[in-house]
């Protein structure tokens, strides 16, 4: 299978960055083929133009969609910050799921075009589950990026995970999260 990895966080040290070393060389050792696409590394524009909100992209957009055409499965690693997507991995969204490319209107009916294509989304955050569970943000999390953004383009959610109280966490959990991880990727 082809994996795409939208990977966002500006450190190399973070738990972010093991995670996504952890579930690319799992995939690579059972044979698939992988794409990173390290946001900070790119040094990613995030902010959309006025003409490519009127469907001018440009090359490096075409390219990023290029690549999602290619991919079988599309994971989406970053930290949940201001309980959202970082303004880096929201400006991707913004500028590369284009009308025409991610979806349409049909007679007013709105239409995912990337169907067929798989998702998983992890997101590390400072909060506990607890925390968002009981404002509601955990609910509010899923139902933006699940829902609003990746189902609203057709794109099946496999997987969305959280892994809490990252800043706090040790070792041992962390090593533990890393399992799940490598886990995921058997499954692939």
């Amino acid at each position: 299978m082809n994996h795409l990895f939208v990977y966002a966080h500006p450190r190399k040290e973070s738990f972010n960055h093991a995670i996504l070393e952890t579930a690319v060389q799992a995939l690579q050792e059972k044979g698939h083929e992988v794409i990173v696409r390290d946001l900070y590394a790119m040094e990613f524009q995030p902010v959309i133009s006025s003409s490519e909100i009127l469907g001018g992209v440009g090359e490096d957009i075409e390219q990023e969609q290029e690549y999602l055409k290619w991919a079988d499965v599309i994971t989406f690693i970053y930290p949940i910050w201001w309980t959202g997507l970082p303004a880096i991995v929201k400006g991707y969204i913004e500028r590369v799921f284009t009308y025409g490319f991610a979806y349409r209107y049909v007679k007013g009916e709105q239409m995912g075009l990337l169907k067929g294509k798989k998702a998983i989304i992890i997101n590390t955050q400072g909060k506990s589950h607890a925390q968002y569970a009981a404002s509601g943000m955990d609910k509010a999390l899923r139902l933006t990026s699940d829902k609003g953004i990746f189902e609203y383009c057709g794109i099946e959610v496999l997987h969305h995970e959280f892994f809490e109280s990252v800043p706090s966490s040790d070792e041992a959990t962390r090593t533990a999260w890393l399992k799940q991880i490598e886990g995921m990727a058997a499954k692939a």
